[in-house]
């Protein structure tokens, strides 16, 4: 072989090798840990969940939608005020967490009441990854998750 001939196939097989591995970089989600504590009215409740993510890609949560509401926000705490958020980040090989005191999901204008021991269906959508549908069960209202 001459030396382009040797060069040409070097390149081939460094850009492959490069490519490859690039598919494994993508985000790999997995919802754990979810429950809605029960809402004490028929106007808003909230839902808790970890997003954990094994992949070498950071995403974000975008949206979420369910047949319970069809208001359904994403919303942070920062210091002791509530904000809306178009996002929240789910680092690569890291979790999105939402808890009681900081990032979670607010229904508004709820079309019923659940009641404790049902499970709400929710699908989360994200800017990259598919999306993923949880059943959320309803927990007592004061529910605490144990850490």
């Amino acid at each position: 072989m001459n030396r382009r001939t040797t060069l040409a196939a070097a390149l081939t097989l460094t850009t492959g090798l490069v490519l490859a591995g690039c598919g494994d970089s993508a985000p790999k989600l997995k919802v754990a840990d979810a429950y809605m504590p029960q809402p004490v009215t028929q106007d808003m409740a909230g839902a808790y969940f970890t997003v954990k993510n094994s992949g070498g890609t950071a995403d974000k949560l975008t949206s979420v939608t369910s047949d319970l509401s069809k208001d359904i926000s994403l919303h942070k705490t920062v210091g002791s005020k509530m904000e809306q958020v178009n996002s929240l980040p789910v680092p690569a090989n890291g979790e999105l967490v939402l808890g009681r005191g900081g990032s979670h999901l607010m229904f508004m204008g709820l079309k019923k009441k659940p009641a404790e021991g049902e499970k709400v269906t929710v699908e989360l959508h994200f800017a990259t990854a598919k999306p993923i549908k949880v059943e959320v069960p309803v927990k007592a209202a004061t529910y605490a998750p144990k850490k």
